[in-house]
């Protein structure tokens, strides 16, 4: 696929990294030469320096042949008229727009083809937000991601000793759960490198473990894993920018929220637009404030500030000083993977949460989301099956009798999404669930329609997996 990607900054260098490695043809343009030059030097794609905006650069881009444009630049104005180009001018089938400005992402007429036409927005902030609140929900996870519109969890958890699994077989989870109540274990990482699980693994102390159930169950799953945390009830903040406003935009309704931001400025004005969170104006590595502010007492600090190193100094101090779970905001990799799961709980990369996103758009067959897991080294998948028996490899055979790619691991499968069904208590209705979920073992017969979730220990098995899903051509 040839892919342009416009913005050479955290989004767009990890979008280039992670398209590269599949065999794409990628050219990224930017107006810092320098930072170009750092991308060439260590991925196989081709650089133009420029404004994104115009249409010469566009053309010498190589938009006239483009499959897929990209725009990540830090301004909405250039994202935009970027893909207004790309749709009248040069006929580019796919056109993605980051987007931060509510104005625009509200608005389906804005971004339609007759205007701006942007086919997908993306708003990292956004997702971010949206990402932390779902860890909010799970107190002991380290990463909680849904598949088929939310009807199934995959969450990871660090398995403690004491729990009811650690030092047994994984096929003994099964005596510890409700009848009704099924679950899979889809990937252990023990040490950072990956454990292939079977019903004969054991899952030792201190193992990262990717657990997959319906949304309804998995809380109860989590259970035999490790002990539930408490609640958070108190949060706070490091960092008033973009993101930290978000952030605290969607918690401060249902928790006592405190922002802490360095410019005096940016303070008075979130304080303005918050409507019940207290906005500190100060440092969040100052130790002083912190005590004074009753870290102790908090159950998350959240840093997430623009800087690397302040959040890790923060969070760090923060943990130190008493608050019961850090989370830092880290956009080097390098960082994220030192620091986790000492000093700091859980380290986000910005990038990679965005970047799954921006993946389903280029995977071929019929992708419907992608997750990147473990910041970039794994992936989880959701494929929507198609075809017959004739046309498909996977159609109508038993997951046990499907050909082994080693590395892959096919968790679970979500049928008849469309049809709703009930969900009733006292004889009232409480909600209405969509599809039925059923839990990927040997004997399950894969079906047209179904959206299956296939989780990725390496994603150099990424393309073996789209292959085996593919359609035959007189398929259509």
């Amino acid at each position: 696929m040839r892919i342009v990607i416009l913005g050479a900054g955290q989004v767009g260098a990890s979008v280039a990294e992670g398209l590269v490695s599949e065999d794409n043809d990628i050219t990224i343009v930017d107006s810092d030469r320098e930072r170009l030059a750092y991308l060439q030097e260590r991925l196989d794609l081709r650089t133009l320096v420029g404004n994104a905006a115009h249409p010469s650069v566009l053309r010498n881009a190589g938009l006239d042949d483009a499959d897929l444009l990209i725009a990540v630049t830090q301004s909405d104005q250039t994202n935009l008229v970027a893909c207004k180009l790309a749709h009248t001018l040069f006929n580019v089938p796919t056109r993605i727009a980051r987007l931060r400005a509510i104005d625009f992402l509200d608005s389906e007429v804005l971004l339609s083809p007759e205007n701006f036409a942007v086919d997908y927005a993306l708003c990292p902030e956004q997702e971010i937000t949206d990402y932390i609140a779902r860890l909010i929900e799970f107190p002991s996870a380290l990463q909680v991601l849904d598949f088929a519109d939310g009807r199934v969890a995959l969450i990871c958890v660090r398995a403690f000793s004491g729990g009811l699994l650690v030092g047994k077989q994984i096929r003994e989870m099964r005596e510890h759960l409700p009848r009704e109540v099924d679950a899979r274990i889809a990937a252990i990482y023990r040490r950072d490198r990956p454990v292939t699980p079977t019903g004969e693994t054991v899952i030792e102390d201190g193992d990262e473990v990717f657990v997959l159930a319906a949304d309804e169950h998995i809380r109860r799953v989590m259970r035999e894993l490790r002990r539930l945390a408490q609640p958070v009830r108190r949060v706070m903040i490091a960092g008033g920018g973009n993101i930290g406003l978000r952030v605290a935009q969607a918690l401060e309704d249902d928790y006592g929220v405190k922002v802490i931001e360095t410019n005096k400025q940016r303070a008075e004005s979130i304080a303005g637009t918050l409507r019940s969170a207290l906005v500190l104006h100060g440092d969040a590595t100052d130790e002083d404030l912190l005590e004074k502010e009753s870290i102790e007492e908090m159950d998350l600090f959240l840093a997430l500030t623009n800087d690397d190193e302040d959040n890790i100094m923060g969070a760090s101090l923060a943990k130190r000083l008493g608050a019961r779970r850090v989370v830092a905001l880290i956009n080097r990799r390098a960082y994220a993977d030192l620091v986790q799961g000492g000093p700091i709980d859980i380290a986000i990369s910005p990038a990679q949460i965005s970047i799954g996103t921006l993946l389903a758009h280029v995977r071929r067959g019929d992708v419907a989301q992608v997750h990147s897991l473990r910041r970039g080294a794994a992936e989880a998948l959701e494929i929507i099956v198609h075809g017959d028996e004739k046309s498909s490899k996977v159609v109508g055979r038993r997951i046990g009798d499907l050909p082994v790619i080693q590395g892959a691991i096919i968790a679970a499968v979500v049928r008849d999404l469309e049809q709703a069904t009930e969900v009733m208590y006292d004889g009232a209705i409480l909600r209405k669930r969509f599809g039925r979920v059923v839990i990927a073992h040997k004997d399950v017969v894969i079906a047209a329609g179904d959206h299956v979730i296939v989780f990725c220990l390496n994603r150099k098995v990424v393309k073996k997996v789209e292959k085996l899903f593919a359609v035959g051509f007189h398929f259509f």
